[in-house]
């Protein structure tokens, strides 16, 4: 019973953690694709509706990316020990 109990309470360390890794993910991946577009010689530093939308994109696709990296790397941990 306590190994359970202590089995969930791992779970959810490990949800909670992968939950700020994605967030981390996302505004790191929105912050660096908005300053491209603000900063990036010869773009026109105008930050325009689509600039917004492919930094939303690229966002999501590093949390999606963040996510499944760090799923991957747990479901491999158990079978090294």
């Amino acid at each position: 019973m306590v190994a359970q109990q202590q089995g969930r309470e791992s779970d959810q360390a490990q949800d909670a953690q992968r939950r700020r890794a994605g967030i981390a993910a996302f505004l790191a991946g929105l912050f660096a694709t908005l300053a491209v577009f603000a900063f990036f010689p010869g773009l026109p530093h105008v930050i325009d509706w689509g600039a917004i939308l492919v930094s939303l994109t690229v966002g999501a696709l590093a949390q999606w990316g963040c996510r499944t990296w760090m799923k991957r790397t747990a479901t491999k941990k158990p079978g090294r020990m």
